[in-house]
């Protein structure tokens, strides 16, 4: 059975003996240490007796050693053998200075930095890896319930998603692409005009925002938006520790947050790629129409019969993967979020980041691919 740690101070002779008794370990130290010290404080050449002391541990010497300070003298201490080495052990342990480790400069600095680089991303590889077959497998079972057992889905959350992610971002997406169509038809007829080519203008306004920059600026748009907004609304989740009481509940966290966010850009994406068309051909016609004098019945009928359908299809085509790569990117990042708010910042920030260059990557990737395909 363990006994407290208590002494005896017999301070009243020309030399001050401290009698230690009990267990001097971390468990049953409790406040000894710090009376030993108050009691001690303004003594000298005072002895110290361990003879009665059960168990001593390095909480217990560091406690003693501390306790005496400068007036530490080994050869003024009685007790067992093993006793007097850990207080000698640890006397000269709490003596020495911890080596100050000289931050790497330089090329040094530079290797350090690359290779915590690599490895992060190596770490970041595997958990897009992990995420992306998660996500795969809750696809597929979703998709397998929509035929089987539609109630199954959660489709209040698929709905509300679509009003706030789809909806809501219908006027900031239309302001935008009219504005782009506006840019681009004034630079391109104020080019031709020096060659007498501005009729050809309707042909460039028609295929750069039928076929680029519709499905591109939307898809930033919801990069900016919807993608932090799920970061951020995931990660405070995940702060808050909800995402675990829903795995303590047996719900997955997928197909409960993941999935309705996902399934929400990939239906809403498309109607918005319409609307940024849309609103990116008027731009052009207001401009042509102010500028050229083309007006707007020569501007569409030019359209349909030197445009066609075509472009629009091909930048459809692009939506689902682009929306994919939103949602995903988006919710993978508030699942990481870490305990604090700054993690949840950096998360945010990284959403939107990696959202913006992957969704450039891709559309360069398609470009490439219609290219080849002659497009």
């Amino acid at each position: 059975m363990e006994r407290p740690a208590d002494f005896t101070l017999q301070a009243a002779t020309d030399h001050p003996t401290v009698a230690l008794s009990g267990d001097w370990t971390a468990r049953s130290l409790g406040g000894a240490g710090v009376s030993l010290a108050e009691s001690l404080d303004g003594l000298a050449n005072f002895a110290v007796d361990l003879t009665d002391v059960r168990r001593l541990d390095t909480a217990g010497a560091l406690a003693v050693v501390r306790a005496a300070g400068a007036s530490f003298d080994l050869a003024r201490i009685r007790g067992r053998p093993e006793a007097l080495r850990l207080l000698a052990v640890v006397e000269q342990a709490t003596r020495e200075e911890p080596e100050a480790r000289r931050p790497p400069r330089g090329f040094h600095e530079m290797t350090v930095r690359i290779g915590k680089g690599v490895v992060g991303f190596g770490h970041d590889v595997l958990d897009t890896m992990n995420f992306l077959g998660h996500l795969l497998v809750v696809v597929a079972r979703s998709l397998f319930w929509l035929f089987v057992s539609p109630r199954r889905i959660r489709w209040p959350a698929v709905f509300s998603l679509i009003e706030r992610a789809g909806l809501d971002a219908i006027p900031v997406v239309a302001v935008a692409t009219f504005f782009i169509g506006a840019v681009v038809a004034y630079i391109g007829a104020g080019m031709l005009q020096q060659f007498g080519a501005e009729v050809f203008a309707v042909e460039l306004i028609g295929i750069s925002m039928m076929r680029e920059f519709n499905i591109v600026i939307t898809a930033v748009l919801l990069a900016g938006r919807s993608a932090s907004s799920f970061a951020a609304e995931l990660g405070a989740m995940k702060m808050n520790q909800e995402i675990d009481a829903m795995k303590v509940m047996g719900v997955d966290p997928f197909e409960a947050l993941v999935f309705p966010r996902f399934a929400a850009l990939l239906i809403t994406i498309p109607l918005l790629t319409f609307v940024a068309t849309l609103a990116g051909l008027l731009g052009g016609i207001v401009v042509t129409w102010s500028v050229l004098g083309l007006g707007p019945a020569f501007f569409l009928q030019r359209i349909v019969d030197n445009v066609g359908i075509t472009h629009f299809w091909i930048a459809l085509s692009k939506a689902p993967v682009m929306a994919g790569v939103i949602a995903g990117i988006g919710c993978r990042q508030g699942m990481d979020t870490g305990g604090d708010v700054e993690s949840l910042g950096r998360r945010v920030t990284a959403a939107v980041v990696h959202a913006i260059f992957s969704i450039i990557m891709i559309d360069a990737v398609f470009a490439m691919i219609y290219k080849e395909l002659d497009l």
